[in-house]
């Protein structure tokens, strides 16, 4: 199966496992994510801020970085669960615009396939720009912003492991969340195959601040 079959079939999933793709942007205003890391970042984050009313500060960046690691797991995960292989994430390959109303919008004009150990460096090293950017305008720090990018992973598997098999999945994700792993210090994992996977991370969100926000499942407060 070629990544182009792979991508239609993710859309099937759900929403944040598609993704349009192709040299034809599916509308106008789509940027690379390098230009939304750069001098857009602040901007971003203000509308962020703004929909969810709690005006353009660490929560609205928190949860800003939240949206985007979960988007970008949700493709490279699934696009693993359904064929071994996942696609390029880098920051200048993956472009974005935010519609009037929903949720960010991600297109991949020329999507090219990785080995599905290449996932983690994929992801990660598009978070890094961002998590970057977030720390220097908004003060969020390095634990928080780990946390929710293991957060996005675990919350990633979980809707995979609903809807196909996903056991290739929960491996590569063990092995990124695993003590020794590159998330190891944002939280505790565990996947038991046939049972599912539990998850407690060691930083919160902050979204509880959030008018009408309360705890998420993983958070640390609420096991506290």
């Amino acid at each position: 199966m070629d990544l182009d079959d792979v991508l239609r079939r993710l859309a099937s999933i759900g929403p944040f496992f598609t993704v349009p793709y192709g040299k034809e942007p599916p509308g106008s205003g789509f940027r690379p994510l390098t230009e939304l890391y750069g001098d857009r970042l602040g901007g971003y984050v203000a509308e962020v801020g703004r929909r969810m009313g709690t005006g353009p500060g660490r929560v609205a960046a928190s949860t800003a970085q939240l949206g985007i690691a979960s988007r970008l797991w949700s493709l490279g995960l699934g696009c693993a669960a359904l064929c071994g292989r996942v696609p390029d994430l880098a920051a200048d390959r993956v472009w974005w615009r935010l519609p009037d109303a929903g949720s960010l919008e991600l297109w991949l004009p020329e999507p090219v396939d990785l080995p599905q150990e290449a996932l983690g460096d994929t992801v990660l090293g598009n978070l890094a720009a961002l998590d970057a950017g977030l720390r220097s305008r908004f003060a969020l720090s390095p634990r928080v912003l780990r946390g929710n990018t293991a957060s996005g992973l675990v919350g990633a598997l979980r809707v995979l492991m609903d809807r196909v098999p996903a056991d290739g999945a929960a491996a590569l994700a063990s092995a990124l969340l695993a003590e020794d792993g590159p998330l190891g210090a944002a939280g505790t994992f565990v996947y038991e195959e046939g049972l599912g996977v539990a998850f407690v991370r060691r930083s919160c969100c902050l979204y509880y601040r959030a008018p009408g926000g309360g705890l998420c499942g993983d958070c640390v407060l609420r096991t506290r």
